[in-house]
Parts: structure tokens; C-alpha cells; sequence
């Protein structure tokens, strides 16, 4: 598959703007973020981008480069603005085009997969005869990734890790769209983390991580206790294959860490930390109630408070209910309920929702919906009998493949259909909610010492 990516505007032309915020540079992020992770996770995938820098160039030179190439599909990426009170996400494909066209088929499952992470309000599926569009000889798709204007978009627009779960939203869109081949992992369950510097303290930590992101290459903050001492490691990337991981290496090596380095991490019979992808669904729960609800109210301030029943079930069953928590907040949008199940059904985890038509079980209460969702992981992830204490509230639980899936990213393609990333994105979510929770605690210990 050939793809067309062009960052929308760039050079004299700004684009939208807004809270301190350049339209051109945004779109500019959120395409490379989808060229990296297309050429790293994929096969017979090319990608043409209209700009990789800060240029201007023409619509006309853009769309004229697509053609002469050939490219199989065109994505446009942009962000809007309207005079900061409207806000979401919306997308286009020409308005000549009938809803029965390959086109508005790939519009279709591109909106579906990017509204499934991004976190924003559903603006629609719309036509327009936009230059892109219409002057492409081959499918093309215009996105609007949130209002630029509008503050609580332009904090989501603003933050790297949203930017990274857009970018995958728009690349699971094409792998389904097109059918992409998955590069094949290493048959060892090997993960290559590439650990661009390990710090013993946390702001040095922040500022590394500062720095790879002006240099395009995103990272996080993970902790790892070595002989008795925690250090922060900020990590650049973690892969199944180990040419991708030494293909990362390089890019945060050519970018001046001379001290990064590869780490090897088995996803199995290991003792899992907070910061490991891939890490047991059956664990300890890190997290207080009290820092989950706290940190989901940072998002949604009217979000009810579940975070409790996650810890008792959690404790109760054996399973990690605090990232089974970034699992509902992921499956919720964070309690804003902006897909198909409403909040009145008391499932926070999309147990058998499929559709319009399908919103899935509901529950009597959210302490019963609570426990459904653990009941569900618990199906997946252990052998074992339920526990006595509890009735069996999961209607689902007698179709699931007892034991089938042991970690989170082994949910990937059970519990979300295709959903080839769907563990990695509740982990990323329970990352930040992680990093969150330290940054709360740091400057609890500083008012302490003050």
C-alpha cells in the first residue's frame, strides 16, 4: 500500500491557531508519529509525506505528487478552530462521492478506529470539495483533529502522548482499511526497550524527555528499583522485533544521547513492573482509589466515582485494578460515555457492545458493573474456579477461552475487534495516569518538607 500523508499547511502558512498552539506544527507531529508507526509495524507499506519539516508548499504540488506517484490512498492531517466555542473531531472525503464508494467505505472504518482513541466529541463523517479531495486521483480522506481554539481540545492537542494514541488510531484505521500485514515478532516474546537515559532523578528524567520530544521522538518516564535504589528511565519505544528497536536506537542516538541503550524483557514468568508493556493482567494493584478518581478528574470533573470497586474486586480476584480502571476509562472516555453504551448501563468496559443497534449488557448498579468487567478479565487471564464471594454477574464470562489471555496486550484482537493495539493503549493510558499520580505525590512530599 502506497501511502500519500501530508501534514496540512506548514511554513508562511500557520493554519489554525490558537492557546498557544500552531496548527502546522500539530499536524506535522501527528504525521510522522503515523509514518513511524506504519513503517515500523508493518509490511509493503511506503509513505510519501507531502512535508517533513517546516516548508511551504502548495496545495496543487501536493496533490500533483500524489498522483505522478501513484498512491493508493491520501491523507490529509489537520486540526480546526471556530472561534473557541466549538470543539471534536470530524473528517471528510468529496462531496461528489455516494456513501457506497470505496471511499467513504475507508472513511467509514478510519472514523470508527480514531474515534475509538481520541478522546474528543464525534463531529460526524462529512463531505466538502476541499482541493485535497477533489483533485486526487485516488481515495482520499481529510481529518480535523480537534478544535485548536477551544481550551479543553488544545489541552488534549498539547499533550505528546495524545498525539501518539491519535496518530494510532489513524494507523489502525489503515491497517484494517487495507488489510496490512503485521511485521512478525520475534517467536521469543522478547521485548526491545530502547532506554534513552536512566536517571536518579526525576527532573533530570523530565528534561531528557523534553528534549527527545523537540526532536521529534517520543518517550515516557518508567521507575526501575536496582539494588535498593529507584531510578527513572525514560523509554523511546519498546518492540517485539529487535531490528525496529535498533532502527529507535539510532534515530535517539543521531539526536545526541550517546547513553541510550537496548534492555531485553521477557513478557512471561517475570515479575511485572509498572512500567513494562505487555505485563500480567493477574497482579497487585499500585494505584490508591483516591489517585484514580483524582486523576480522571483532571479530564472529566463530573466523573462519577468507581475507582474503590476497582480495588476491592481487583484485590479480591487477583487482577490489576488499576489498569483494569485505565481499561474503563479507555473503553469510557473517561466517564463521558461519548460511543454507543450509555451511563446508565453501569458497564464501563463495553461487555457486548458491537454497534448502534448493540450497546451491550447493562447492570443495576456501578459497583455491579464494576465487577462484571473484573469477572470478564478474570476469564481471560486465569484457569482457576471464580471465587466464592461473589455471584457471577458477566454475562459474557462462559464465551471467553479460559486462561486465553495472560497480559494486557494479549487482549489485542479478544476483547476489541481488530484492536491489533488495543492492550498498548490501555497501558500508555495507565502510564500517564501513573506519571500523573507521582507528580501528585512529589508535590505532596514538597509541601511536607516546606
Amino acid at each position: 500500500m502506497k501511502l500519500y500523508l501530508d501534514p496540512g499547511h506548514g511554513g508562511t502558512d500557520s493554519g489554525a491557531t490558537g492557546n498557544g498552539l500552531l496548527e502546522k506544527n500539530i499536524n506535522l507531529d501527528i504525521a510522522l508519529r503515523i509514518r513511524r508507526l506504519l513503517l515500523e509495524n508493518y509490511n509493503k507499506v511506503e509513505v510519501l509525506m507531502s512535508r517533513t519539516t517546516d516548508r511551504t508548499k502548495s496545495l496543487s504540488a501536493r496533490t500533483n505528487e500524489a498522483n505522478n506517484w501513484g498512491a493508493d490512498y491520501y491523507l490529509s492531517i489537520h486540526c480546526n478552530a471556530f472561534n473557541g466555542s466549538a470543539s471534536g473531531y470530524e473528517d471528510y472525503i468529496h462531496s461528489s462521492l455516494p456513501n457506497s464508494s470505496d471511499t467513504a467505505n475507508y472513511q467509514d472504518i478510519m472514523h470508527e478506529e480514531i474515534m475509538r482513541v481520541n478522546r474528543l466529541s464525534d463531529r460526524g463523517q462529512k463531505k466538502a470539495n476541499f482541493h485535497v479531495l477533489r483533485e486526487t486521483t485516488m481515495s482520499a480522506l481529510l481529518t480535523e483533529n480537534g478544535f485548536i481554539d477551544n481550551r479543553q481540545d488544545a489541552a488534549l492537542i498539547s499533550d505528546p502522548s495524545w498525539r501518539q494514541d491519535v496518530a494510532q488510531g489513524h494507523v489502525n484505521g489503515l491497517a484494517r482499511a487495507f488489510q496490512l500485514e503485521r511485521k512478525s515478532e520475534d517467536p521469543s516474546g522478547t521485548l526491545y526497550k530502547v532506554i534513552a537515559g536512566s536517571f536518579q532523578s526525576r527532573d533530570n528524567a523530565e528534561e531528557r524527555v523534553a528534549y527527545l520530544q523537540s526532536q521529534g521522538i517520543d518517550s515516557f518516564i518508567t521507575t526501575v528499583t536496582i539494588s535498593g535504589q529507584l531510578w527513572y528511565r525514560v523509554q523511546a519505544g519498546a518492540f517485539s522485533n529487535r531490528e525496529n528497536a535498533e532502527r529507535r536506537l539510532d534515530e535517539v542516538r543521531d539526536a545526541g544521547i550517546s547513553d541510550a541503550f537496548i534492555v531485553t524483557d521477557s513478557n512471561e514468568d517475570q515479575e511485572p513492573s509498572p512500567g513494562d508493556t505487555g505485563y500480567a493482567i493477574l497482579g497487585e494493584t499500585y494505584l490508591s482509589p483516591e489517585l484514580m478518581n483524582q486523576y480522571v478528574k483532571t479530564i472529566n470533573p463530573q466523573a462519577i466515582e468507581i475507582a474503590s470497586y476497582y480495588l476491592t474486586y481487583g484485590e479480591r480476584y487477583g487482577i490489576r485494578g488499576d489498569v483494569a480502571f485505565a481499561q474503563a476509562m479507555h473503553e469510557t472516555d473517561f466517564l463521558r460515555f461519548t460511543g454507543v453504551v450509555q451511563p446508565e448501563q453501569n458497564n464501563f468496559c463495553g461487555l457486548g457492545a458491537t454497534g448502534p443497534n448493540n450497546p451491550g449488557a447493562s447492570f443495576q448498579t456501578a459497583k455491579e458493573g464494576v465487577l462484571a468487567h473484573i469477572q470478564h478479565l478474570y476469564a481471560y487471564a486465569s484457569t482457576d474456579s471464580l471465587p466464592n464471594s461473589d455471584p457471577l454477574v458477566d454475562p459474557r464470562y462462559d464465551l471467553v477461552t479460559r486462561g486465553s489471555a495472560t497480559t494486557w496486550t494479549a487482549l489485542n484482537g479478544k476483547w476489541a475487534v481488530p484492536g491489533d493495539n488495543y492492550g498498548q493503549m490501555i497501558l500508555n493510558l495507565y502510564e500517564r495516569m501513573l506519571d500523573s499520580s507521582l507528580e501528585q505525590l512529589e508535590g505532596v512530599m514538597q509541601e511536607i518538607k516546606n
